[in-house]
């Protein structure tokens, strides 16, 4: 069994923003494996369902993004998984827009979401897909990664988005190594 965390902001008002690009990953999971993401448990709305003929959790966490480590830390506590069948999906300003970087393990970087994840689990060796949303030098952090994408950034982003749920896909399916080879650049 794998757990798959989107990580994003609950609400209308931060769709289609830089933020959530993990919210989108896992809709595009859901919509192409027939995952229903609608069922309250945990502080997040989840999704049970089949990948590479695996069971799969899809989980978009309702706590707003700093204090994503809420859910993360209760559904691991739950289902006493390892490590490795963990999967975070999140925004990275530190990579370069629209780019994957697929990783077994790390810090949190710059990312506070991910920063409170591995607070609270205590552990930092679990699969992560970072989508690459850049930088600004003209919007203070908070402002540009609650910015919505413009039309063309839309496009490339959205295909940045099927690629790291193909990359979750893989994990699953073939294993970090080949994901990281295949979709990492």
């Amino acid at each position: 069994m794998y757990i798959i965390v989107g990580l994003g902001n609950p609400g209308k008002k931060y769709e289609l923003t830089r933020h959530n690009v993990g919210f989108d990953a896992i809709d595009r999971l859901a919509e192409k494996h027939g995952i229903a993401v609608t069922k309250m448990k945990y502080k997040a709305l989840i999704g049970e369902g089949n990948i590479a003929g695996e069971k799969v959790i899809l989980v978009k966490p309702q706590t707003y993004m700093n204090l994503s480590g809420e859910t993360v830390m209760n559904i691991c506590q739950f289902y006493q998984l390892p490590m490795e069948q963990l999967i975070v999906i999140y925004d990275d300003i530190d990579t370069d827009f629209a780019k994957l970087r697929i990783r077994m393990k790390g810090s949190a970087g710059t990312h506070n979401g991910m920063r409170h994840i591995i607070y609270l689990l205590q552990k930092d060796d679990f699969p992560r897909i970072r989508i690459g949303i850049g930088k600004s030098d003209r919007l203070a952090l908070k402002d540009y990664v609650l910015q919505k994408f413009n039309k063309e950034e839309m496009v490339t982003i959205s295909e940045t988005i099927d690629r790291a749920a193909q990359a979750a896909e893989t994990i699953i399916s073939s294993g970090i190594e080949i994901a990281m080879n295949r979709f990492n650049g």
